[in-house]
């Protein structure tokens, strides 16, 4: 079990996240975005704090562009989730733990 974010790109996505065998939260995310770094403080703790339930991923958009194109990712940060190869949930810009931990129990993945 790791404890950190995985890293995930355009040709690893449906190995490490469409045929996972638990729920993956994937950050959509690039270098130059502010509230995406200013987020992955928070997507590590919860990787740590969910590890065995969850996996957290983060894609970057510049370096995997055909992958958010496909899922519509409009602005980023989105983050998603997907369960059983689905995207079952999504909410786009950066949030504070408390909304994140909120949304992921209501999604019923925490």
């Amino acid at each position: 079990m790791s404890s950190a974010t995985v890293k995930v790109t355009d040709e690893s996505f449906e190995a490490d996240v469409l045929k996972s065998d638990k729920p993956v939260l994937v950050d959509f995310w690039a270098e130059w975005c502010g509230p995406c770094k200013q987020i992955a403080p928070i997507l590590d703790e919860l990787a740590e704090a969910y590890g065995d339930k969850l996996t957290i991923s983060k894609i970057n958009i510049d370096d995997s562009p055909m992958t958010p194109s496909k899922f519509g990712v409009r602005g980023i940060p989105t983050m998603m989730l997907f369960k059983d190869g689905k995207m079952t949930s999504m909410k786009v810009g950066a949030m504070p733990k408390s909304k994140l931990v909120e949304w992921l129990n209501e999604a019923g993945v925490a």
